[in-house]
């Protein structure tokens, strides 16, 4: 058996995703191991993890408790089928996590990733209109600079060109906001106080095309894929009233979000707006198993349950590992972490001099703008020959200096494991300036 901290026999066969697959196998960058706040690569360097992986492992790496979890449920049930049948992991988990979300958000859908979260919560969203006898309702509405994965519902919400490109518009009838990203924004920490009115364009959608044809909006509360977009004060406040006048389900995707990113459980309790459902996944499980799941309103699940006759399916929608054992075993393990911890409060409490530390880069010339709340921020970096030429090239650099981020374009995104301390955030800044002066 092939070790992990070996090179692999070949790089040529594994097509990476959203990755410059040429020049990465030409200068691999391999991690071989991780621990709390670092990953180790396969030269034996240790590496600062800045973005949480990919926004998902939020309480550190190297979990034991999760994988001693994920462990008793592969030798005790392997798997069970979600259709008709049940385990009783996924039911804990989901009276868990109704615990935690807000208002009456009390019923949890599974899938396997944000990805399908999100197309869940669509589906569902046109499940419950067709229930109440709207079957007509089918419009999407997302926003422009959106990011809500890369299944075709989500691909069709979503608003970054790039994205699209290849793959087309998506599903027909969409609609999108603008986005909030005004130029007097420029370096504003947390939200700024100008741009609540671009919440109207919901209202034009319905006088132009009528409240009647329209499923659903989705946005994330803080857009993450683009860079760290915080809503203007009172743009969520204002889709949440034209959503509940209307009749229009409201989706928040806290994909990115959830679970203490912003300092509480969600962004929606951080900015006090409640939708009908929340997309969940990342962090949910640490990123330990993929898991991803959408937490529906009262109203939308005895709608739709309440439609289908007695012993009949209600949402003919699922996924074969909906659900699934040892991610649900992930799922408990990684909220047992969170409350023995307390990690939510922890990054309250972490975020003032992570926000600090990140507009103190403001004074870098190379940097155009910075962005952030809680522990979620980014930097903009003016562009050299072609969008995405300094971004590729500063992302080596820091790797090389020894922290890992994620980059968007010419952006830096940087999300930590809720479980950093003051020497991180040191450590973090510290190269990160050093590396941006030298661009």
């Amino acid at each position: 058996m092939t070790e992990i901290t070996k090179m692999p026999n070949s790089l040529e066969e594994y097509w990476m995703p959203f990755t410059a697959n040429r020049d990465f196998k030409a200068n691999p960058r391999l991690i071989t191991g991780a621990q709390g706040m670092y990953y180790t690569t396969h030269r034996g360097d240790q590496v600062l993890d800045a973005s949480a992986g990919l926004f998902c492992v939020a309480a550190g790496h190297g979990r034991k408790e999760i994988a001693e979890a994920a462990h008793k449920a592969l030798t005790e049930l392997d798997y069970c089928p979600p259709f008709q049948y049940g385990h009783p992991l996924s039911f804990e988990l989901s009276r868990r996590l109704a615990a935690l979300t807000p208002g009456d958000l009390n019923h949890i859908f599974y899938g396997n990733s944000g990805s399908e979260a999100v197309d869940s919560a669509l589906k569902i969203s046109l499940a419950y209109h067709r229930a109440k006898g709207e079957g007509q309702r089918t419009r999407l509405v997302g926003r422009e600079l959106a990011y809500h994965g890369v299944n075709f519902g989500g691909l069709t919400v979503a608003g970054l060109v790039n994205n699209k490109r290849v793959f087309g518009p998506g599903l027909p009838g969409a609609l999108h906001l603008r986005h909030t990203r005004l130029p007097e924004h420029q370096f504003v920490r947390g939200q700024p106080e100008t741009g609540a009115e671009l919440a109207e364009d919901l209202q034009r959608f319905v006088e132009l095309h009528g409240a009647d044809t329209i499923a659903a909006c989705i946005v994330e509360p803080i857009a993450g894929s683009v860079g760290s977009l915080v809503p203007p004060k009172g743009y969520l406040e204002r889709l949440r009233e034209i959503c509940t006048q209307h009749d229009i389900v409201l989706i928040f995707d806290e994909v990115i979000c959830g679970f203490g990113r912003t300092g509480k459980q969600f962004a929606s309790d951080s900015f006090g707006v409640v939708p009908d459902m929340i997309t969940m996944a990342k962090a949910l499980t640490n990123g330990v198993v993929p898991m991803g799941a959408v937490a529906c309103s009262e109203n939308i699940h005895e709608t739709i349950t309440g439609a289908a006759p007695e012993q009949a399916i209600e949402l003919f929608h699922g996924y074969t590992y909906s659900g699934c054992p040892v991610a649900a075993a992930a799922g408990l393990a990684t909220r047992d972490i969170f409350e023995r911890e307390g990690l939510v409060e922890r990054a309250a409490e972490m975020a003032p001099k992570f926000l600090d530390a990140l507009f103190a880069l403001r004074d870098i010339p190379v940097v155009t703008d910075i962005r952030g709340y809680g522990l979620l921020g980014t930097l903009d970096m003016a562009p050299v020959e072609r969008p995405g030429v300094r971004g590729y090239a500063v992302l080596q650099q820091l790797y090389d200096a020894g922290v890992m981020t994620k980059i968007t374009g010419d952006s830096v995104l940087l999300s930590p494991p809720l479980i950093l301390e003051d020497r991180h955030i040191d450590e973090m800044f510290t190269k990160i300036r050093g590396v941006l002066q030298g661009q």
